[in-house]
């Protein structure tokens, strides 16, 4: 979730859900609530890890048929961006 989606009602549905909501109120929210603000952080990471990985064509088209080949290439573009990293 981001910020878009913080109102009272969508935080409501995540927690009915079994999920812990982690966004930070709009700067103009009323009652403004408390988040876990280094988990927050987390999602961020997350986002970009599947930035990375959609630079690759192949994946985000989803070229492939089967599924191990499928994720055989995810396997393999998560080294090369390790490799990447290091």
């Amino acid at each position: 979730m981001d910020k878009a989606y913080g109102g009272a009602a969508t935080r409501k549905l995540v927690r009915e859900s079994g999920f812990v909501p982690v966004v930070p109120p709009k700067t103009n929210a009323k009652k403004p609530w408390e988040y876990d603000r280094e988990l927050y952080k987390k999602r961020n990471e997350v986002e970009r890890f599947f930035r990375r990985l959609k630079a690759f064509r192949r994946i985000f088209t989803r070229y492939d048929k089967l599924d191990v080949v499928f994720t055989g290439f995810i396997t393999f573009v998560l080294i090369i961006d390790t490799l990447k990293l290091c």
